[in-house]
């Protein structure tokens, strides 16, 4: 990767920036998984800039860009669990989205984003933490166990009529 590199909390006016790199990531990380309509059909409604917007304001979630130059490459975003796990309860903490674009991978910065988040999950409260992860991305999944998460379970993702299988994974607040 060339460049300085740094990462800085989102702002509420950072919510068209955040919109547009969670679509060109999700684009170049799995477009090629999905029917051009099913893909078109999930982007069209996955990431409401006023959506992202107000939930950057409403303190309970937060976001972290990674920017190259100054311009956006990769990001963080989480907030409170939204996973379909019978055992999450209210006040527990999700990692809801971490990438980086394929030209800047590889060189820690990914690592450096889920700090960030995991810091700020766990300054909320001594509570459990959860994660989705595609049940392909083994990388990832390698990747969180190295941070004690563990799987929980697993539950259908739908992109269109495509409905890919994602692996609960947790952290309990007593593992850390």
């Amino acid at each position: 990767m060339s460049g300085n590199a740094r990462i800085r909390r989102a702002t509420p006016e950072d919510a068209g920036v955040l919109c547009s790199l969670a679509e060109r990531t999700f684009v170049e990380t799995f477009g090629h998984l999905y029917p051009p309509q099913d893909l078109a059909d999930y982007l069209a409604s996955a990431y409401p800039q006023d959506v992202q917007r107000q939930q950057l304001e409403s303190g309970d979630y937060a976001a972290w860009l990674l920017d190259v130059d100054g311009e956006a490459v990769g990001f963080a975003f989480a907030g409170p669990c939204g996973l379909p796990h019978a055992d999450a309860q209210p006040g527990d903490g999700e990692l809801k989205r971490l990438y980086v674009l394929r030209a800047h991978q590889n060189g820690g910065n990914g690592g450096r984003l889920f700090a960030e988040a995991l810091h700020w999950l766990e300054s909320c409260g001594d509570r459990t933490l959860w994660i989705g992860v595609w049940s392909e991305n083994l990388g990832a999944q390698r990747f969180y166990a190295r941070h004690g998460f563990e799987p929980a379970g697993a539950y259908e993702f739908p992109v269109g009529r495509v409905r890919d299988k994602e692996f609960i994974l947790r952290r309990s607040a007593h593992t850390r």
